[in-house]
Order: C-alpha cells, then sequence, then structure tokens
C-alpha cells in the first residue's frame, strides 16, 4: 500500500470514528437533558441542582464519553490531513444527527432541513474525493 493510500485509509478511519461519536453523543446530550428539569432561576442553589441532576445522569455521561472519542479522532486527524478537508469531510455527520434526532428523539425534520442536508451531504461527496492534505509536512 503507498504512502497516499495508507493517508486515505486512516483518514477515513479516523473520519468514521468521528461521524459515529459526534453525532452519538450529541443524541445521548439531549436525550439526557430532556430528563433534566429547567433552571427555575440563577441562583447559586439553583445552579447547584441543575449541574446535580446533569451530571448525575448517565446518558449525559455517556453522550460526554461519546464527545470525547470525537475530539480524540478530530485532533488525530487533523495532524495529517489538512482542516480544510476534515471539516466538510466530517459535516457528513449533520445528516446522521437529523437521523437520530427523527428516530430516536421523535424530533419532527422539515422537508427544507431534509434538503439542505442533503446539499451538505452532496459536499461532502465532493470534498470526499480530493486529497486529504495539500501542504508538506513539516
Amino acid at each position: 500500500m503507498s504512502s497516499s493510500q495508507g493517508l486515505r485509509f486512516k483518514t477515513y478511519a479516523l473520519l468514521f470514528l468521528m461521524i459515529s461519536f459526534g453525532p452519538l453523543g450529541d443524541v445521548l446530550l439531549g436525550k439526557g437533558m430532556k430528563h433534566i428539569p429547567s433552571m427555575a432561576g440563577w441562583t447559586p442553589a439553583d445552579l447547584f441542582h441543575f449541574f446535580f441532576d446533569a451530571f448525575t445522569s448517565s446518558t449525559i455521561w455517556l453522550g460526554i464519553c461519546s464527545l470525547t472519542g470525537f475530539f480524540i479522532a478530530y485532533i488525530l486527524v487533523l495532524s495529517w490531513a489538512d482542516y480544510s478537508y476534515v471539516q466538510p469531510a466530517s459535516a457528513l455527520s449533520y445528516g446522521i444527527v437529523a437521523l437520530m434526532g427523527f428516530l430516536v428523539l421523535h424530533e419532527f425534520v422539515t422537508p427544507v432541513r431534509w434538503a439542505g442536508i442533503l446539499l451538505i451531504c452532496l459536499g461532502v461527496f465532493v470534498v470526499g474525493h480530493t486529497a486529504p492534505r495539500t501542504t508538506e509536512s513539516n
């Protein structure tokens, strides 16, 4: 396997992890926060109760762990691939977030949002067919 193919493979592998962990973490946080009562006010006691409820939720902790996995994959892939490649390519997660929001959180996604998400995914397809790195290594 050439170094170009190896770079493309490891970039795709980490992008896959980003596209998996990011939306999963977002949906888990959203689901967890729906079960936390809204803050009654901004007093120290209200803040304490809100954050106590949030940080004792296993769903929120699963979301935080998933987003940590996303962040680790993100910083690793940025160590060898261009930001101008990684950011648009990882935008595929927008479609996954909408799909998971619809299926897991039972949110309504309007046709206009689906059209916008489709447009973003088409852009991801275009960016995905370019070289992950166009700059020289340091």
